[in-house]
């Protein structure tokens, strides 16, 4: 028999790390938060670990007086303070000697002839071979003038062979209209293919973990229906307040912060069918499928809440509520905790319900998938012997101390036969020697690579916004947000809502 290597088997052995092609990332809004905390970083750490090539590049565009050395300066200073991977001069070096900046607002004709030339430079001289990904770090109100403006000026697609591709940051609108609006203008220059929409949660190891649970294994996939579930929680809880982005989140809310992307792509996850591969239309028309399912209840007043936090006590000391923190309208109705009752109308999951919640200044920051199992149909057991027994769970971690616990009965040791709930558990840090990537790190690769099962489609958008949209016109014609005290679970009446169907909130 011949030893022979295959080398297609090889190239396409997903054991070997993938590594990016001659390329370069222009970030507009390189100056703001995400850009300095994360995406710089992202990049270091990507280089540090020998996945983006010796001539990688990486352009700055903001409206600073900067020079390409200043731009490097400041991407050193993020990268000593945010990198996940050790700090290493040869690695630096390399990676600064491919960083420009042009300097420059959105509408400035001249910067962008600025940038056309910055890209035609570094093609010659570092070998990006006119392949760039430009990443919108901006508000979504400059989606248009951005996108317009590298489709004036020539930027919107390469030559030959090479490549261009647009990375949009969430929000994707904040209605359905205004979600197919963006849709339209971002489409209007580039292929659907060549748009790619930021979800982080999506780059998480742990959320992609949840399709390794549910199809590499035996164990779970048959339980995993409405004959034995009895409901799913997704929740993810933060213990901040809105810190300074006041000027974003007044009039944003939770809800569309979080329920609308990463809470209903997590319920996709969790819910769809088996994809028939794991590339990315596959995965988006499963995903969809599920979507396309989901029902809102009757009665939206008992079936969805929002909240507000108020003066607590948040980790030893006093924090304001939220109508106290500076740059927010002390007649502000926007929501700081939503938690929502849905179904899945289809065979798999019909009448389980789904709930899902998130809010700010909660008793710690957790985001989780709790799977909470039917209890059995039949017990031989006394009521004295199960009084501390409660209900089967897989509960999958997002956040932090990532991994799985699964919940269930055991005898306790002693000559009574007294049963209460044990716990096995899982944990990424224990059981692998390297750490899981930074979610940008992944992410920002998967775009370089054209590697688009990570990212939402404009459809999966579009739906979501369809799901919230009744809820938040709901909560505009009704009142106020409910106040809760800062560093507690939330509104009474999101208790009041499950408990009234017998069933209560974990407390992670």
């Amino acid at each position: 028999m011949s030893s022979a290597v295959n080398p297609l088997r090889d190239a396409q052995d997903r054991r070997l790390p993938r590594i990016a092609g001659p390329s370069g990332l222009v970030i507009f809004g390189v100056t703001g938060d995400l850009s300095r905390k994360k995406l710089m970083p992202a990049v270091y750490d990507l280089a540090n670990r020998g996945l983006l090539p010796p001539g990688f590049s990486l352009v700055g565009f903001a409206r600073r007086d900067w020079e390409h050395e200043d731009f490097a300066q400041v991407v050193h200073d993020a990268v000593k303070e945010h990198a996940r991977t050790p700090f290493r001069e040869e690695v630096w070096h390399q990676l600064a000697e491919g960083m420009r900046f042009v300097p420059g607002v959105f509408d400035d004709d001249e910067a962008f002839a600025t940038l056309k030339a910055t890209i035609q430079e570094l093609d010659k001289s570092r070998g990006t071979g006119g392949n760039f990904a430009f990443y919108l770090s901006v508000p979504p109100k400059f989606f248009p003038t951005v996108v317009s403006q590298l489709e004036r000026h020539g930027l919107h697609q390469g030559e030959g062979e090479s490549w261009r591709r647009a990375v949009i940051e969430k929000p994707f609108g904040h209605d359905l209209a205004s979600a197919q609006e963006l849709n339209q203008v971002v489409h209007g220059v580039f292929r659907a293919s060549e748009v790619f929409r930021i979800d982080h949660y999506l780059g998480k190891e742990t959320v992609q973990n949840i399709l390794a649970l549910r199809f590499a294994n035996t164990m779970f996939e048959p339980l995993w229906n409405r004959s034995y579930v009895d409901h799913v929680q997704i929740t993810m809880a933060e213990d901040i307040g809105i810190g300074g982005r006041a000027g974003y989140y007044d009039g944003i809310g939770s809800a569309r912060d979080v329920i609308q992307n990463h809470l209903l792509q997590l319920l996709a996850l969790t819910a769809m069918e088996e994809p028939t591969s794991f590339d990315a239309k596959a995965l988006v028309t499963e995903k969809l499928k599920v979507l396309n399912a989901v029902r809102l209840p009757a009665d939206l007043s008992r079936h969805t809440v929002r909240g507000q936090y108020g003066a607590g006590w948040q980790g030893g000391r006093k924090v304001p509520g939220y109508l106290d923190e500076e740059g927010i309208d002390p007649n502000s109705k926007t929501d700081t905790y939503a938690a929502i009752r849905l179904e899945i109308d289809n065979r798999r999951w019909a009448g389980v319900p789904f709930y899902l919640r998130t809010g700010k200044r909660l008793g710690r920051r957790v985001t989780e998938i709790a799977v909470v199992f039917q209890r059995a149909p039949h017990s031989p057991f006394g009521a004295t012997d199960t009084p501390e027994l409660g209900q089967n769970a897989l509960v999958i971690r997002v956040q932090p101390d990532e991994g799985v616990t699964i919940r269930f009965g055991s005898k306790v040791p002693g000559t009574q036969m007294e049963i209460r709930d044990v716990t096995m558990d899982f944990a990424y840090g224990e059981s692998f020697t390297e750490s899981s990537p930074e979610a940008y790190e992944r992410l920002i690769l998967d775009v370089l690579l054209g590697d688009a099962n990570l990212f939402p489609r404009h459809q999966e958008v579009e739906r979501s916004w369809e799901i919230l949209d009744p809820i938040e016109e709901h909560w505009s014609r009704h009142g106020r947000p409910e106040q809760y005290p800062a560093g507690t679970w939330g509104p009474a009446a999101a208790d009041e809502m499950l408990a009234r169907e017998g069933r209560s909130w974990r407390r992670p």
